[in-house]
């Protein structure tokens, strides 16, 4: 399937590694050029320097921390003045950290919130008038499946990512005039390295181990397995797609059916 991506532009965030990374990828290998950026500069260069060794995509690798606002609106200024447009975003941002409520304090807030929702306004701001101006465009948050179905002890991921979603589901109505779509795609347990991690914390807690966590969630998952980042990414390059034309304010889990709920 030709999914009309070739030589647009995608500005993705928190490409680093995990998901970020796989979606890169993915949207390189349909011939796109890319704007990435991460935190940490290594594992930045190394992702964009695989992803160019493997594909002819142009990628111009920012080391930034969306937590920051000014890191922020560099990330945009800097795809604007390459490229002179940005046609699909991808936000996305490092998990906040797990725990109950009473053991996050004032300042954790409001390190999730503007990770995670400020971050993403702030990019779609940067973005939205070249993408209304040219009347084409593709939106894409990465969110949660915890948007629709919370998971125990993840109360910061929970609360924050559902403010996204609400912000990406108006967002939509008022963009869809200009072809604009606005969409959120929600992983399910899937192998990264954040995963990893909360079965790690999950296992100090409880006294198991992290392969014994990693199987409480196999067996929650109707399809018995860990996704994998490329099917995830998978998902986000049909959304970016021409084929995607009709699809706008849309949550889509990719999770091997662990939501139970019917919407």
């Amino acid at each position: 399937m030709d999914l009309g991506l070739s030589g647009k532009i995608a500005l993705v965030a928190a490409a680093s590694r995990g998901l970020g990374r796989a979606v890169a990828e993915e949207l390189a290998r349909e011939g796109m050029h890319l704007v990435i950026c991460a935190r940490g500069a290594d594992a930045l260069h190394e992702t964009a320097q695989a992803i160019r060794g493997r594909t002819a995509a142009t990628v111009i690798e920012v080391t930034a921390d969306l937590s920051d606002s000014a890191d922020v609106a560099r990330v945009a200024e800097t795809a604007l003045s390459t490229f002179g447009r940005i046609d699909v975003l991808v936000t996305n941002g490092g998990g906040p950290p797990a725990g109950p409520f009473e053991s996050h304090s004032d300042a954790a807030w409001d390190v999730a919130i503007r990770q995670n929702l400020h971050s993403v306004i702030g990019l779609t701001r940067a973005v939205l008038p070249g993408m209304k101006e040219r009347r084409w465009g593709r939106i894409i948050n990465v969110t949660s499946i915890a948007v629709k179905q919370p998971v125990d002890n993840l109360i910061l991921s929970n609360s924050v990512r559902a403010a996204v979603t609400g912000f990406a589901r108006t967002l939509a109505n008022e963009v869809a005039p200009f072809n604009i779509t606005v969409n959120n795609v929600m992983p399910g347990y899937t192998r990264t390295q954040r995963v990893e991690d909360l079965a790690t914390h999950n296992a100090s807690l409880r006294g198991t181990s992290t392969d014994a966590e990693r199987g409480v969630w196999e067996r929650q998952i109707p399809m018995g397995r860990l996704g994998e980042p490329a099917e995830f990414a998978a998902m986000v390059a049909f959304l970016a797609s021409e084929r995607a034309s009709y699809t706008t304010g849309a949550s889509i889990p990719v999770d091997g059916g662990w939501i139970r709920g019917l919407l």
